[in-house]
């Protein structure tokens, strides 16, 4: 059966977020940790740890994220990581966001194959744990991936989940699904496709596209529609009142864990900006939520959602932020 796993969305897919969704939908094989860049010092910082602590992951199945294009940074962080009881570490090659590429991280690696060879040699020449990777399929051009996957195909990645766009494509237009279908036929790894899939529907297409797909990556479509993973499973679609227990608790641990309810409300609307598409006639709500500045104000706005609006069979796809879904 193919497995399903959760997209690191940094400011959404937390430690909170993660156990919450667990508990309430579930259907998740691996839900990938928001990246880590790990730097010179060797430590990794208290906000860092708040969410990579395995006190903070026990019942849920983590995998930590790695961004950096130094190998000696990474070797360390991927050996510390493993101390901590994990058993697969994850780079990020596939951020878009400018301020990431400027740096020549995430996505920005992939304008230096040669650097990324040199890279992958040494990491899993020292690396204990498996190495799995997470990359967009090139900067520019297509063409680029090709060079690319020569470089990948000379490792033993655990397993490489492509999203076929380019950089610069950010979350912009349909995804180049033609470069998927080449990259699946030439890889020597195990491959995950991750991209645009929204509804039970999108999972099931691609199962039948390419049936020895081994898993895919669900993002934005399953912030949108928390039961989604569940739903591709034959289960049925999360009521009102799940959703709304989901996100009170979820509302309610952030208020304890930032100490306020204002900060744990622009948590919340980060959520929302995907959530409000399972929701029919949702632009005045949706408006209304996103002007709350006092929670109170906020609170009313959310239950309003749920008390008044109709959930859509499907979310429909409304957003594009660049720098969200990494």
């Amino acid at each position: 059966m193919m497995q399903l796993y959760f997209a690191p969305m940094e400011g959404v897919t937390g430690y909170i977020y993660r156990n919450a969704h667990y508990q309430f939908f579930g259907g998740i094989d691996k839900y990938y940790m928001p990246f880590v860049s790990p730097s010179p010092h060797r430590h990794f910082t208290p906000r860092q740890l708040r969410d990579i602590a395995p006190a903070q992951n026990v019942a849920v199945p983590a995998l930590p994220q790695l961004m950096t294009k130094n190998a000696e940074d990474f070797i360390w962080a991927a050996n510390e990581l493993e101390q901590m009881g994990y058993r697969e570490v994850n780079l990020n090659l596939g951020c878009p966001s400018g301020t990431v590429v400027s740096k020549g991280k995430g996505a920005g690696f992939l304008a230096d194959p040669e650097g990324l060879d040199r890279f992958f040699e040494k990491v899993f020449s020292s690396v204990r744990v498996p190495i799995s990777v997470k990359t967009r399929v090139g900067i520019h051009k297509v063409s680029e991936f090709s060079r690319l996957m020569l470089v990948y195909n000379r490792y033993p990645i655990a397993e490489l989940t492509i999203h076929p766009r380019l950089q610069k494509d950010f979350y912009k237009g349909a995804v180049r699904k033609h470069v998927f279908v080449d990259a699946f036929a030439q890889s020597k790894n195990p491959i995950c496709y991750n991209g645009d899939l929204v509804t039970e529907a999108d999972i099931t297409q691609l199962a039948n596209e390419f049936p020895t797909v081994g898993s895919v990556m669900l993002g934005r479509g399953l912030i949108a529609d928390p039961s989604l993973a569940a739903r591709a499973q034959g289960k049925p679609a999360a009521d009102r009142n799940t959703l709304y227990a989901f996100h009170k608790s979820i509302y309610e641990q952030y208020t304890e864990a930032f100490g306020n309810k204002r900060n744990a409300m622009l948590r919340m609307k980060e959520i929302w900006f995907y959530h409000i598409n399972l929701f029919d006639n949702n632009e005045k709500y949706g408006k209304n939520l996103r002007k709350t500045s006092d929670p109170r104000d906020f609170e009313a706005a959310m239950a309003a959602i749920y008390q008044d609006l109709p959930l859509r069979e499907n979310a429909v796809p409304g957003w594009f932020r660049p720098a969200e879904d990494i």
